[in-house]
């Protein structure tokens, strides 16, 4: 994400160590200086030396620091909440956590207090990256880079093992230690490292040869102990292993030629020792070759975890499709992995002419069903709404079972796009296929099922079928401001002000916007007399507008 570090700073008297850390996040780049704790490669392996004391951070602190660095990021231009990349993600997100707690990597007390929490960015770069306090970045660019499901997943189990490693807190520490002169030096070279390296690279061999070299074997060790314990993560959460491997495979090709759109390689330096490292974990025979793709059909974790067709380490690991079943999600196929990155790969797309190629290149006879996708998502977007529709509609008719419901989602997207006379002005048969897709929609129990079917339902006059799914959506998931800003508009449709003006509250301090928050709270406590005739809501508004003032007055205190 390109957020400005001006933006990020709470405070000019919390002094050079925050300027440290927000520096690390205006580049969403993790600090060379992270220290790491003991790697648990397995329940019942035997762990790695510490590469800390075990002392730094608590991990309250690290959450506080954490929310107030995402408060900032939700207002970031940049930031996005697709509920279509939302789902996908933690379709992969989720089995990984589950399986970091399985394997002890989460213990009890961090996966309580930590937010886990996604954050999209719509960054055509490829980049991911971990922020204090369990929150975990990731760009649109590396979306649209990646072939597979399990390619992205060993991206962020890479990214979940800093956290849980508490890397970053155990760099705060150290940067605490650091003698101002040197410690400013650090930070010049995280903020030039964003927009150039060489830069960088100066400004930190200028501080000192010696602390920089320090601040690198750190980074090569964090990055070792990340791959590892990202390795079992990925493993233990049913993923094939050799994800892992075919990603470094990309990122070595891409630094060949990096123009500056592949930021992860120079806050992840990708080494011979790593790739190699990798490749020698995956059970899967003689070592690939460098460069190339492994070879399909070949023996991987997922063969070896079922006892087919290996030899070598056998992984007894069970799939964890619990997790992403419990949110109404499937453990992701490739057919899907294909129309998500052509959604983020276009969705990361202003340029009119970059979209209109990839319309042409949709259209063709040959075109597969991802080139499908981004046609008639780049036609919706150059407003040729009918068109888009058409496209969608022949993709739908070919895609995958499992990838269905990524086009109907589409289909949603095209159905509710803002046009003349609303959906009461639809053609009849377009009406009709709004009216299926919605009721599909208000019965699934996806993220994006709710939240579109919800729109939809307010679209075609029946609000009352959006409230009744949003209210039982938020009362599981309250943390949702999508959900709670569809819902207003639900309520505000219905007449009920004083329940619409709630709903708006409870979206600004989903996103920690605890000053906004307590103003629509009083708002809603200001509106006439004939307005405020339920009690129950008004109790409710009123509890709520004193818990939110006492978390604003806490976080004050904070900066």
């Amino acid at each position: 994400m390109r957020f400005s570090l001006t933006s990020l700073l709470p405070s000019a008297r919390k002094g050079a160590l925050c300027l440290g850390v927000l520096a690390l996040v205006s580049t969403c780049l993790p600090s060379p200086g992270l220290m790491a704790q003991p790697i648990r490669d397995g329940a019942s392996s035997s762990a790695l030396p510490s590469l800390g004391d075990g002392q730094g951070m608590s991990i309250a602190a690290e959450r506080r620091l954490g929310d107030r660095i995402a408060r900032d990021i939700y207002r970031d231009p940049d930031y996005l909440d697709d509920p279509v990349l939302g789902d996908y993600l933690q379709a992969l997100w989720q089995p990984l956590l589950g399986a970091a707690r399985d394997r002890g990597d989460v213990p009890p007390e961090l996966a309580e207090r930590m937010a886990w929490e996604l954050m999209v960015s719509r960054d055509k770069r490829v980049n991911a990256f971990a922020l204090p306090g369990g929150y975990l970045g990731v760009n649109l660019g590396l979306l649209a880079l990646t072939d597979k499901p399990e390619e992205l997943a060993s991206v962020m189990a890479h990214e979940l093992s800093h956290v849980s490693q508490r890397h970053i807190a155990r760099m705060i520490t150290r940067e605490e230690r650091m003698a101002p002169w040197m410690l400013g030096a650090m930070i010049l070279g995280a903020l030039a490292a964003g927009a150039n390296s060489q830069v960088a690279g100066a400004a930190i061999a200028g501080s000192s040869a010696v602390a920089a070299q320090t601040q690198l074997n750190f980074s090569r060790d964090m990055e070792r102990e990340a791959d590892r314990v990202g390795f079992g993560v990925l493993t233990g959460a049913g993923f094939d292993g050799l994800g892992f491997v075919s990603m470094f495979d990309k990122m070595q090709q891409s630094s060949r030629y990096d123009d500056g759109s592949f930021p992860y390689l120079r806050s992840h330096p990708l080494t011979g020792e790593r790739i190699a490292d990798m490749r020698a974990r995956v059970p899967s025979g003689p070592a690939v070759a460098a460069g190339t793709a492994p070879t399909p059909g070949a023996p991987s974790v997922a063969a070896s975890r079922a006892g087919v067709g290996t030899s070598g380490l056998k992984l007894d690991l069970p799939r964890r499709d619990a997790p992403s079943a419990a949110l109404g999600l499937a453990m992701p196929s490739r057919a899907q992995h294909a129309l998500v990155s052509a959604r983020a790969r276009v969705l990361a797309e202003n340029g009119p002419d970059r979209q209109r190629a990839w319309l042409t290149l949709g259209q063709g006879a040959n075109a597969s069903a991802g080139e499908r996708y981004a046609a008639a998502l780049s036609a919706l977007r150059l407003g040729q709404r009918d068109l888009a529709l058409d496209l969608a509609q022949r993709l739908r008719s070919v895609a995958a079972p499992e990838a269905r419901a990524t086009v109907d989602a589409l289909l949603l997207d095209i159905l509710l796009a803002p046009s003349a006379g609303g959906a009461a002005a639809l053609p009849p048969a377009q009406a009709v296929l709004l009216g299926e897709l919605r009721d599909q929609a208000l019965a699934g129990t996806s993220r994006a099922s709710a939240l579109q079917g919800a729109q939809a339902a307010i679209a075609t006059g029946q609000p009352q079928q959006a409230v009744s799914r949003l209210q039982a959506w938020v009362a599981l998931h309250p943390r949702d401001a999508v959900a709670w800003q569809t819902l207003s508009r639900a309520y505000a449709v219905q007449g009920q002000t004083l329940r619409a003006i709630r709903a708006e509250a409870e979206a600004r301090a989903a996103h920690l916007d605890y000053a906004g928050a307590a103003d629509r709270f009083k708002a809603a406590q200001a509106l006439p007399a004939g307005q405020r005739t339920d009690g129950m809501e008004l109790a409710i508004v009123d509890s709520r507008r004193r818990e939110v003032e006492a978390l604003l007055r806490e976080s004050v205190r904070e900066e």
